[in-house]
């Protein structure tokens, strides 16, 4: 809510695409804006047919909130490092209670003390978008500059990392009070859940923040935040986000088997059913992202005239968040049946 410059000569395989489009399906931008142009939000969306190297994009550099499609960098790195044995996804590690982070996920409703193997962890980060699970991962791949740095190394000039989970939910009560912006672990998931083992002791820190934040004023102040980067969890481009993921399912992004496992992580996606896959009977790999006013969703449809890989964002959104999740897939079966039916 860290660039490095690089002298490398070249760029690593794990951004590496496919040889030059074919053709740019310059109709389906037309039909994609167009369908955009009716929602009321800041979209952007990058599409490409892997089979045919076609691609149609709709303000593809723009940079938007991540939320949390942004963990997809985090598990590619930690496969990265399991191929260089500086990482063993088969060791277990034992949750704490500083270990719990509110918002989306399902660790935080099991007792602490929960022994998970690091696969689990990276599973979990993905598939329910678990913030326990991130922040585990993101210390465990060396935090947040190392996820940049390896950001910056595999040739993404945009996409960048800017919180952990914790630092990024700790900005939403600093926005009433800067001194909550060094609020313990356990402290800031107390403000977020209905554990007594949590809440039973912080009870005068919840009354003070809620009457802080009466009235909507929170949500006010963290919508004043939305055109400023900095206070996004990380930045993504739809173009830069569909090459990362063309990556993964063309096998660059890490070794074979270990983008072979994190195909199958991204297939297993617990969440987004109205978006990407909404209205589309293929299969679907994806990572799903949503914060206040944000809802965005990348992946590969597994199409019939082959893999699709469509990457889509949006921000700065009014009205119902579900409406939002409709268009990503309003805008993804417009994708399909163009590839599809000619």
């Amino acid at each position: 809510m860290l660039a490095l410059a690089l002298a490398a000569p070249a760029m690593p395989a794990a951004a590496q695409s496919a040889p030059a489009p074919a053709a740019s399906a310059s109709g389906l931008s037309r039909l994609l804006a167009a369908e955009l142009a009716r929602f009321p939000s800041k979209s952007g969306i990058y599409v490409k047919n892997l089979a045919t190297g076609e691609e149609a994009m709709v303000d593809p550099d723009g940079h938007y909130d991540s939320a949390s499609t942004i963990k997809v960098a985090v598990m590619i790195l930690a496969y990265q490092l399991a191929d260089q044995k500086k990482l063993d996804l088969n060791e277990r590690y034992e949750i704490k209670a500083s270990d719990f982070r509110g918002g989306s996920g399902i660790f935080r409703f099991n007792d602490f003390g929960l022994k998970a193997t690091l696969r689990d962890v990276i599973t979990q980060m993905i598939i329910t978008s678990d913030n326990t699970a991130t922040d585990i991962m993101i210390a465990r791949v060396g935090g947040v500059g190392a996820v940049n740095d390896f950001l910056r190394r595999s040739g993404y000039a945009t996409l960048k990392l800017n919180y952990t989970t914790l630092d990024y939910f700790r900005g939403f009560y600093a926005v009433l009070d800067a001194k909550y912006r060094s609020l313990p672990p356990e402290d800031v998931f107390a403000l977020g859940t209905d554990i007594p083992y949590f809440t039973a002791s912080r009870q005068a820190l919840i009354a003070e923040v809620r009457a802080a934040g009466a009235g909507g004023k929170q949500i006010a102040l963290i919508r004043k935040r939305s055109p400023d980067e900095t206070s996004w969890l990380g930045i993504m481009t739809p173009r830069e986000s569909g090459r990362m993921m063309e990556a993964i399912e063309r096998g660059t992004a890490a070794s074979t088997a270990a983008c072979d496992e994190m195909k199958r992580i991204l297939r297993a996606q617990q969440a987004g059913t109205r978006k990407i896959p909404h209205w589309l009977t293929a299969a679907v790999g994806h990572k799903t992202g949503e914060t206040v006013g944000v809802t965005n969703d990348f992946g590969i449809v597994y199409a019939k005239s082959g893999p699709i890989v469509i990457a889509s964002f949006n921000m700065d959104m009014d009205g119902l968040a579900a409406d939002g999740d409709d268009r990503i897939g309003a805008v993804s079966r417009l994708a399909v049946e163009y590839f599809d039916g000619r």
